[in-house]
């Protein structure tokens, strides 16, 4: 899959990331070939991949704070579902976080949960298939997977 048909089936998200825009982009996908389904999912995992540096990171959850006052860090779960937010607000915001660090903060507020565009090419492969599949990308979103974006760990 090229990255303009990953980007334009991202675009049916309207930029937010819902249980129900979600399932809407599996049945869309699903309706495609699996290796579109399987082309989606390596897109995915590498858009998240690319993401997963430090400097996006290690910024503090938006609005939450500590007992004193202090910043919040990110989870590797909550920083998984921050970059998944980013991917779902579309191309020109995901390649706008690596000019400017400060356009990623906000999708680590607790009211920007991506994490449900995880199950999209697992969905859309188990619907135009009706197997579960168990699948690895090339690329690994898990947090902190991106040696090269993690120089300090």
């Amino acid at each position: 899959m090229t990255w303009a048909a990953f980007w334009a089936l991202i675009a049916t998200l309207n930029g937010k990331v819902t249980q129900a825009s979600c399932q809407r982009l599996a049945e869309e996908l699903s309706r495609r070939s699996v290796p579109d389904i399987i082309g989606f999912a390596e897109r995915h995992a590498e858009a998240l991949y690319r993401l997963d540096q430090e400097k996006f990171g290690t910024l503090p959850v938006a609005d939450m704070t500590g007992r004193n006052g202090t910043p919040f860090p990110q989870c590797a779960d909550g920083f998984l579902y921050a970059r998944c937010a980013v991917v779902a607000a579309g191309q020109a915001v995901w390649e706008g976080v690596f000019f400017d660090v400060d356009k990623f903060a906000p999708y680590t507020s607790t009211e920007c949960d991506g994490e449900w565009l995880l199950y999209v090419p697992d969905q859309a492969y188990e619907l135009a298939t009706g197997k579960e599949w168990d699948r690895s990308t090339r690329y690994r979103c898990e947090s902190y997977s991106n040696r090269d974006g993690w120089p300090h760990m």
